[in-house]
């Protein structure tokens, strides 16, 4: 993919129903006014930018299905968040201890996702308390007035979010993938806490040394990069688009936030826009999320009275520090190949297809109980997950060629069970739509090919008995028979990439 086109994608991505769009534009206002809120009750600078970082992160990881769990999750974050902040600041002046204190919230916060949304969010959150304190320096004297400013940007961000424009009443988020199943230390969470935790350590050993002000920014940066990845691949992968958003974003810094120079208008025109572009970007491209965070991350130190080229520099260079701390633990601890995990999440689409195809035929045979839509919608957010395990295999610098070729394959074979499971499932939904008795046969097909692939669960019925006496040749038939043919040509061609070896050469089909 070129530059140009990497543009293109993270800005004319799919955005359904304008989601990306509209929940950025709010994520914007509710920053604002959480930062003019706490402007207006004569905070300090400090103090702000603490409310209005609070705020976005509310926004931002704040995931969970339902609104009322999301409005619980909110209000919970003060409690994951103010010891934080009061430990933090009462260790600033003693690094031991505060570095053993960080490394602690970085386990438990990585632990914590076992717990779903909810502490996912609650975990970054604490970290990332820890952290505005070693940005803003922040001391013991100012916790005060940090605690209010958190409270009451929280209080602005929820009025917004859940009172003025609550935009997940009408449009529920969808709930995201379970992660891959484990025990012990082979379960995800505690895998990747145990990594993190390392990749921080090393991060901030060296990040030290590369300056003793600066230091976290290693830190923050081999954090992050565990944010929603599952294997070693994926790690590495994620690293090298913080390292390229971070020089992208610094070429901008030196180009924008040293001219403006912390004056209050602009300054605040250009935090803006970037709160919109973190939000907009977040799901298309990791590499332009970072460029905007790294301009806001310039701006903000510009307001504080400390921006010059050099620090943009030595962002750069504790960003590299903590990548590369992030890449030597995911190699040495409890290290997943990307084959592993790739191979589960296929596995989990592969019955997912499976499931959607024996639910709309039962909706055809005439069950009103089946609906096979919420199935697809899932179907959709599992190939999501597909796409980014395998992204360290389709990367132009990948130089696994068969690897590729392969992983490309699995792709486009599997767009192609999405394409027809949604065609299917828009067929089950019309309710004058019905099926001869060839649907039983295919289906049966579709069946025999995913066993074929992966071990599923027995239909809850049998189709053949439901459809031996409705009349055959209707239109709707002959529309999910298409689709069904369609899946059973897909599954098959599916099998090659996936049974054989992964460093076997791919022979198309």
């Amino acid at each position: 993919m070129t530059g140009l086109q990497h543009i293109k994608r993270a800005f004319t991505a799919p955005d359904p129903g304008r989601l990306r769009l509209r929940v950025s534009t709010r994520a914007v206002l509710g920053v604002g006014l959480a930062v003019a809120a706490t402007e207006l009750a004569g905070l300090s600078l400090v103090a702000s930018i603490t409310g209005g970082l609070a705020a976005m992160l509310a926004l931002f990881t704040v995931a969970d299905p339902t609104v009322r769990r999301q409005a619980v999750t909110t209000a919970l974050l003060p409690a994951a968040g103010f010891p934080v902040l009061a430990l933090a600041t009462v260790l600033h002046g003693q690094p031991p201890a505060r570095a053993a204190a960080w490394l602690t919230v970085v386990f438990c916060g990585v632990y914590a996702r076992r717990w779903g949304p909810r502490g996912h969010a609650l975990g970054i959150f604490a970290f990332m308390m820890f952290f505005v304190t070693q940005f803003l320096h922040a001391v013991p004297a100012q916790l005060p007035e940090l605690y209010g400013a958190v409270a009451l940007a929280l209080a602005a961000a929820s009025a917004v979010r859940f009172g003025a424009w609550c935009i997940e009443r009408r449009t529920p988020p969808p709930s995201l993938p379970a992660p891959l199943p484990g025990r012990g230390l082979a379960r995800p969470t505690t895998r990747q806490a145990f990594q993190a935790t390392a990749a921080c350590a090393l991060a901030l050993a060296a990040g030290q040394l590369v300056s003793g002000d600066r230091w976290y920014w290693a830190v923050g940066t081999a954090w992050w990069i565990f944010v929603n990845t599952a294997s070693r691949g994926e790690t590495l992968i994620r690293g090298f688009r913080r390292v390229v958003g971070t020089v992208t974003g610094i070429l901008a810094g030196l180009l924008v936030a040293v001219p403006v120079a912390g004056a209050p208008g602009p300054t605040a025109v250009l935090v803006a826009v970037c709160v919109f572009g973190i939000f907009y970007t977040a799901a298309p491209s990791y590499s332009w999320m970072m460029f905007f965070v790294t301009v806001m991350a310039g701006l903000l130190y510009g307001l504080l009275g400390v921006l010059h080229p050099g620090l943009l520099l030595l962002r750069l260079e504790e960003t590299a520090v903590g990548a590369l701390g992030a890449a030597l633990a995911v190699a040495l601890v409890l290290p997943v190949t990307t084959h592993t995990a790739t191979d589960a999440w296929i596995r989990r689409a592969v019955r997912c297809v499976h499931d959607c195809t024996t639910t709309a035929a039962r909706r055809l045979a005439g069950d009103e109980t089946a609906d096979p839509a919420p199935l697809a919608a899932e179907l959709e957010l599992l190939l999501g997950r597909v796409r980014l395990s395998l992204a360290p295999l389709v990367h132009p610098l990948s130089p696994l060629r068969a690897r590729k070729a392969r992983a490309r394959r699995v792709i486009e074979l599997l767009d192609v069970c999405a394409r027809e499971v949604r065609g299917l499932a828009a067929v089950a939904a019309d309710p004058q739509a019905s099926h001869d008795a060839r649907l039983a046969a295919a289906c049966g097909r579709v069946e025999a090919a995913v066993h074929a692939l992966v071990p599923v669960r027995p239909a809850r019925s049998s189709v053949a008995t439901e459809v031996e006496h409705v009349p055959p040749h209707h239109p709707g038939a002959e529309a999910a028979l298409g689709h069904l043919h369609g899946l059973e040509r897909a599954l098959a061609d599916l099998a090659h990439p996936v049974r054989t070896s992964p460093r076997a050469p791919l022979v198309p089909a």
